[in-house]
């Protein structure tokens, strides 16, 4: 029996009513074969490249756990670490001590010069290329230096930089003209150092640290600049912590010391260190730098240094 749609007409003939009797064709069954395996990888061929600026995660050798234990210290787990610690801060303490009394090579320079400007001067060119780790450790320096009165920037271009200079290979011009526009802003670099008169050496330090921030001049740059100059005896100046403001080799090793990443908590435990070893803070950034790495820095004074005394208060303070 025909069947007519709302539209007058049969409902099979309709455009629009047709579709809701009409059946709907079935969906393709799906195939049941197994679907093809991916060709087996040739060994070894699991391990990949990683792309460029992809995270690396690098381990770090460390002694054995031998049950050592030291609240000072919470990350150290072996007593060779923590000795080899106090050595680290012996050697770093002896270096300071001896800036200040009997300073070599071109430290002496440094603190026998009475033009304070090119005193400063010859101090930061002494820091921005950082003695070598041989048996001429200022020769390098002592080819390109030059005087504040002229003007003139050292040839870094053709020098041999030290392990701790902190210039970059390309940036440097840049970083030595920020240098003498922020000396000039302040009318010299005696002044740019002395900064209020009123200052203790502490805060002098922490706020020309801040000041001094330049182009191409990071952390570990602008703080031994201020520890030369403080142990030379040219300005009174004298590190209130580590200020940990970059991921460089002391910040990496006092997270790993210290076991925490937080800086404020970083800075609260390493002040709490120096206290009790009987050091200074800036000694603990040297002695940090030489804790972690292989072969030691020396910065230009001999090996052999040595504050007996002070390797002796944290061998105690460490309870070892």
């Amino acid at each position: 029996m025909p069947t007519f749609c709302r539209h007058g007409g049969l409902i099979e003939q309709c455009p629009i009513c047709r579709s809701t009797i009409l059946p709907t064709p079935a969906s393709p069954a799906r195939s049941t074969r197994s679907p093809a395996k991916r060709p087996a990888k040739p060994a070894g061929s699991a391990k990949r490249t990683p792309a460029r600026g992809a995270l690396r995660i690098r381990q770090e050798a460390r002694a054995a756990d031998d049950g050592y234990r030291c609240l000072l210290v919470p990350g150290l787990r072996a007593e060779v670490e923590a000795r080899r610690l106090a050595r680290e801060l012996g050697f770093a303490s002896g270096r300071i001590a001896l800036l200040g009394s009997d300073p070599p090579g071109l430290y002496g320079e440094v603190a026998a010069e009475p033009d304070i400007e090119q005193a400063t001067w010859l101090a930061f060119q002494i820091v921005m290329l950082s003695p070598l780790e041989d048996d001429a450790p200022f020769a390098s320096i002592e080819a390109v230096r030059t005087t504040w009165s002229s003007g003139e920037f050292p040839d870094l271009a053709s020098a041999r930089r030290g392990p701790r200079s902190p210039l970059d290979a390309v940036r440097w011009p840049a970083t030595l003209e920020a240098y003498r526009r922020w000396a000039a802003a302040s009318g010299s670099q005696a002044e740019a150092f002395t900064g209020d008169l009123g200052w203790s050496p502490q805060r002098r330090f922490e706020r020309v640290f801040e000041r001094l921030s330049l182009p191409g001049l990071g952390r570990q740059g602008r703080y031994d600049l201020l520890v030369t100059l403080g142990s030379l005896g040219l300005y009174e100046l004298r590190a209130p912590g580590l200020l940990l403001t970059d991921d460089d080799t002391t910040s990496r090793t006092a997270k790993r010391v210290f076991a925490i990443g937080d800086r404020l908590t970083l800075e609260r435990r390493a002040n709490a260190l120096v206290e009790e070893c009987g050091v200074l803070a800036e000694s603990l950034d040297l002695a940090l730098t030489n804790w972690q790495g292989g072969r030691p820095i020396t910065l230009g004074v001999p090996a052999s240094t040595l504050d007996a005394a002070a390797e002796t208060r944290s061998i105690a303070a460490l309870g070892l």
